[in-house]
């Protein structure tokens, strides 16, 4: 592979890379794009200050109760573009007594309501459901889900907190800089034995650890393309997220024409492709004929190795994870992963094939082929299958694949995210599972290392798992077995079961219709303005390079409590910071008795009266889950600031900002939990009338002074702080029209 930061121009094959170009000539050349052109038929700000509008919008069961609370309280009265709601997250409805259940009844409430589209449990992952029903050439989806990627589709995709879902609701736009673009020009063709995830994992290693392409726009093209079925195409593309890009969207051609005819809608194909000398800012080139079969190791999709290259140097690389997971973990807890190592080999306990990466028809169908007529064996390695929909489901049963896998001794299992987050499928504590899924982030996978659990995961693509397994769970290279018929076989899709099942409610409101509110379904709590002068106290100090969004709010267990934000808070930095949330209620039950005139009983380093609030300090905060509530549950807690060094995505920032959170910068503070800093003028700061923020830090018995920058901010943006949140915003922008009409 190689990565290029040289800015080119794509033509006919062939890369120019100019030391130079005119300002007017390389503007025209960056709208040679494909993303460029789709952008362009969406945005109605400048081309350098974007102001998307969507075609549709999609949600799971975690996101789109608060997603919708938040609408209704900033004014919502009908759904004004589709949207999706889709139940693959709290499917299992196991935790938490009905609340799970509530929530979906709340979906179907609201979609008759608003007029939208409501997707039961068990019959689609969200983005199956979206590839199969709904993206096409040229258009752009916003999901409340960070793996919102339709690339492969034509669909220029991206995954955001439900504020931005709650904006496109209430037609407002979507801003944001104009992104760069990257190439990622394919070539060749992958060996038999290797899938999606082999090349995925191959990419995001490259790119991750460099930020090379945080928040921009990859752009897959090149003749490589023409050698990919459509669902190795989605299964590279879904994981895009991982290396922490923007979006995502590939050249179409006669393959994803064919994949859109057989779903009925050929009508939504279009040709995309640059146009002659389209400028990329950089440059990826792969050839997938070099690409071997792949192992991320715990904790990130970026730490992979080949599984060649693990199984020549396993105890090496072993003890170099295990050392570096270690920093990840508390002290009573170990990552031993040398456990699992028998006569050389690295072992498996559990195996999934699931999601949106992992249960597409062509991985389903790639194990099939392998297991079919094997046994796997009573005390080996477990393999459960997770087809992404029901109609990939029905179509497994109708080919006799489904029973292939049954009678191998492999599970099947419903359409459900579980494996993804830790919401189902949790590996006993202290084993190592394989899986074809997204993630593998520390604890993601459902263990509870508060109670002294952890389990660890490792991605792998479905072609290596299933050779795992035959190898009774011993790391294998699927490319180290014979594939009797690499291809897949054409697919037939019939999509009874969504005729049958899912309400088509789209732009048919019946508003007088109620809600279906269930005692856990609470609203938001009132949120004050921003004030002008802060006294924060540093209630968490996060020192990892990185700190993803399952850190600062878990997945798995809190996801049943997504509908009640006092009592999801409480979860917040459960995993990493125990007495964060302990901290925080002090310093809130402290706020709560000053604006009662009374002494807020904390020790302050000052006698004068101001608000009080809670902030956190990071390095990069934020890679991983577009989920809002890793900034909500700050903000319900009391918090008004983070600090950092930068932010890891877009989407996080976009997050605090859209829950009235400073997304502050500052690479030099070195705080110490229950150190409190004083802000001051911040409505000015805020407004842009100063470029820094002033501070002061008590540290150590004594003031220090420091400085702030926050990055750019829309005029929107602004607004949204000094309101306190994107709540308080809207219903400002509400009152304000109402003042006008009268």
């Amino acid at each position: 592979m190689r990565l290029s930061a040289l800015g080119g121009c794509y033509q006919a094959g062939q890369w120019q890379f100019p030391a130079a170009m005119a300002p007017a000539e390389l503007a025209a050349a960056r709208q040679k794009t494909i993303a460029a052109k789709i952008i362009a038929q969406h945005n109605t700000g400048t081309q350098d200050q974007l102001a998307l509008h969507f075609d549709a919008l999609a949600s799971h069961d975690i996101t789109y109760v608060g997603i919708v609370q938040t609408a209704k309280a900033s004014g919502l009265d009908h759904f004004p573009i589709p949207y999706i709601l889709t139940n693959c997250h709290n499917s299992l409805c196991a935790v938490g007594g009905t609340i799970n259940a509530d929530d979906h009844r709340f979906g179907l409430s609201a979609a008759q309501k608003y007029g939208g589209i409501f997707v039961p449990p068990h019959l689609a992952v969200i983005h199956q459901y979206m590839r199969e029903m709904v993206a096409g050439c040229g258009k752009m989806i916003l999901g409340s889900d960070s793996h919102t990627r339709y690339g492969a589709l034509g669909t220029l995709a991206i995954g955001e907190g439900g504020g931005e879902l709650v904006k496109q609701l209430l037609g407002q736009a979507y801003e944001l800089a104009r992104p760069e673009v990257v190439a990622v020009e394919l070539s060749g063709q992958p060996k038999p034995g290797i899938g999606p995830q082999d090349v995925a994992l191959t990419l995001i290693k490259a790119v991750f650890a460099e930020h090379f392409v945080t928040n921009k726009i990859l752009e897959f093209i090149g003749p490589g393309i023409a050698n990919l079925p459509m669902d190795f195409r989605n299964g590279i593309d879904v994981m895009t997220t991982e290396t922490t890009c923007l979006s995502s969207i590939w050249q179409t051609d006669d393959t994803t024409r064919a994949w859109l005819a057989t779903h009925g809608r050929v009508q939504d194909y279009h040709r995309l492709a640059p146009d002659p000398g389209a400028y990329y800012d950089r440059v990826i080139q792969l050839d997938l004929s070099t690409v071997e079969a792949m192992i991320a190791l715990p904790f990130h999709p970026s730490n992979a190795y080949s599984i060649h290259e693990l199984n020549e140097n396993l105890d090496e690389i072993i003890h170099d994870v295990e050392v570096a997971g270690q920093s990840q973990l508390s002290d009573n807890l170990a990552l031993n992963l040398h456990d699992h190592i028998h006569n050389g080999r690295l072992y498996a306990q559990e195996a999934s094939i699931a999601g949106c990466a992992g249960g597409t028809y062509g991985n389903i169908h790639a194990a099939a082929s392998l297991l079919a007529g094997q046994d796997i064996g009573p005390t080996g390695c477990d393999l459960s299958v997770y087809p992404a929909s029901m109609p990939v489901a029905a179509y497994l049963m109708q080919s006799g694949e489904a029973k292939a896998l049954v009678d191998a001794g492999a599970i099947m299992k419903t359409a459900f995210c579980g494996p993804c987050f830790g919401g189902g499928e949790t590996p006993a504590n202290g084993t190592l599972a394989i899986r074809h899924t997204t993630r593998n982030f520390v604890h993601r996978e459902g263990s509870k290392p508060a109670a002294g659990q952890l389990a660890s995961v490792a991605l792998m693509d479905a072609r290596s798992i299933a050779a795992s397994v035959l190898n009774g769970g011993a790391i294998t290279a699927g490319t180290d077995v014979a594939w009797q018929d690499p291809h897949t076989p054409p697919y037939v899709f019939d999509d009874r079961s969504y005729h049958h099942r899912v309400f088509q409610g789209s732009g048919q409101p019946q508003v007088d219709l109620p809600l279906q509110l269930g005692p856990n379904i609470k609203p938001w709590p009132e949120l004050m303005p921003l004030p002008d002068q802060l006294l924060l106290q540093v209630a968490s100090v996060l020192t990892d390079p990185v700190t993803t969004t399952d850190e600062l709010i878990p997945s798995g267990e809190t996801s049943s409590y997504r509908s009640n934000p006092e009592l999801l808070a409480n979860f917040t930095l459960s995993r990493k910071d125990p007495e964060y949330v302990g901290r925080a209620r002090a310093v809130q039950k402290g706020e709560k008795l000053r604006q009662a005139k009374q002494q807020p009983g904390l020790a302050l380093p000052i006698t004068t009266p101001m608000p009080l609030g809670t902030l956190i300090a990071a390095q990069r905060p934020g890679d991983g889950s577009a989920r809002e509530q890793a900034a909500s549950c700050q903000k319900v807690l009391g918090g008004w600031a983070n600090v950092a060094v930068g932010y890891a995505t877009k989407r996080y920032r976009s997050n605090l900002i859209n829950w009235g959170i400073l997304p502050l910068i500052n690479a030099d503070f070195h705080p110490a939990v229950g150190d409190w800093l004083q802000l001051a003028a911040l409505h000015a700061f805020i407004q842009g009338q100063v470029p820094t923020l002033n501070g002061r830090l008590w540290h150590a018995g004594q003031w220090q002074p420091v400085q702030f920058t926050i990055g750019p901010l829309t005029a929107e943006e602004r607004a949204i702080l000094l309101a306190g949140g994107l709540i308080n915003y809207n219903r400002q922008e509400r009152s304000n029209a109402h003042v006008a009409n009268i």
